[in-house]
């Protein structure tokens, strides 16, 4: 299956987006190789700012283009765009509710060797608690481009969570990316596998191999987890008694949390978070790493058996 970056779609996708719209602006934290902005950089270099290793500084930067009538994206790794970033986020970006996408590269572990101070496990948990923020996390570098375009049609503040690895595409350019309506890729009734990222795939891999056991599973791409589809998953959970989440982050907060909120208010049933159980990370590979803390086709397998039987 054809791989690719969702960091790698997000730097063509700019690309693009700058030569349909002149008030798009770029602003990364010189990071651009890493981020993929360089080739927005080089298309446009009028509209593209190198903020330097001052995180802080760009989030007020690209508040007042906003303010200014700029659509901004503003782009560095995960852990420092959340993270060292927070209180300009919140407060100059999210409390003035300003057209700033905050594009975050290297998320989870799949930073790799970079290790635990790098890899943001926490920042889906962070950026959705903020008022007025929207929060997207695509499962490839094709739903990475759609989301793109689909978040400068947004008003307001986005984070937008990409990758470092390269990823399986799973769809094809006439994919139709909504922001809050998760995606059913697979349907099925013994139980509901609801994913985000990169994990989309090992739900698609694990559906294929339950339903080799006879088992039929729903695998849904949650790719937007603020506003989250509240109609899809409750009706998933009615429909098949049994939710399984799967996310490359804690599952404190993120996905697991989000779906988890909507299933006991609106149709309780038996619901199991697959995620990193609320450790930090640590130097590998990414292979390695996910290995490590479960994030298995073969786990997510092992725990939909165990879901079901809870019903």
């Amino acid at each position: 299956m054809e791989k690719q970056a969702t960091r790698d779609a997000y730097g063509k996708a700019l690309v693009e987006l700058g030569h349909r719209y002149d008030d798009v602006v770029v602003l990364d934290a010189d990071l651009s190789k890493s981020t993929k902005t360089v080739d927005f950089a080089k298309a446009f270099p009028e509209r593209f700012i190198n903020a330097g290793i001052a995180e802080q500084n760009m989030m007020g930067m690209a508040a007042g283009l906003a303010a200014a009538g700029k659509t901004v994206f503003a782009s560095s790794f995960a852990i420092f765009a959340t993270g060292r970033a927070f209180e300009i986020v919140r407060n100059s970006l999210a409390y003035a509710n300003l057209n700033v996408k905050v594009c975050a590269t290297h998320a989870g572990l799949t930073v790799g060797e970079d290790g635990g101070s790098h890899q943001s496990v926490e920042d889906i948990a962070v950026m959705r608690s903020v008022p007025n923020i929207c929060v997207v996390v695509p499962a490839d570098g094709t739903s990475a481009g759609k989301a793109v375009e689909a978040i400068y049609q947004r008003p307001g503040p986005v984070y937008l969570r990409l990758g470092r690895p390269s990823v399986p595409l799973l769809y094809d350019d006439n994919m139709n990316f909504t922001i809050g309506k998760g995606i059913e890729l697979r349907s099925g009734q013994e139980a509901t596998l609801i994913a985000c990222g990169i994990m989309t795939a090992k739900c698609l891999e694990a559906a294929d191999r339950l339903k080799e056991q006879g088992i039929e599973v729903s695998v849904i791409d949650m790719h937007t987890i603020k506003p989250i589809d509240q109609e899809l998953i409750a009706r998933k959970a009615r429909e098949t008694g049994a939710i399984l989440t799967v996310e490359e982050h804690s599952i404190l907060g993120g996905l697991g949390g989000a779906v988890c909120e909507v299933v006991c208010e609106q149709c309780p049933v038996p619901v199991l978070r697959m995620g990193i159980m609320d450790v930090f990370g640590q130097s590998g590979s990414p292979d390695e790493l996910l290995e490590y803390y479960g994030l298995t086709v073969d786990k997510i397998v092992a725990n939909t058996h165990i879901l079901i039987k809870k019903k």
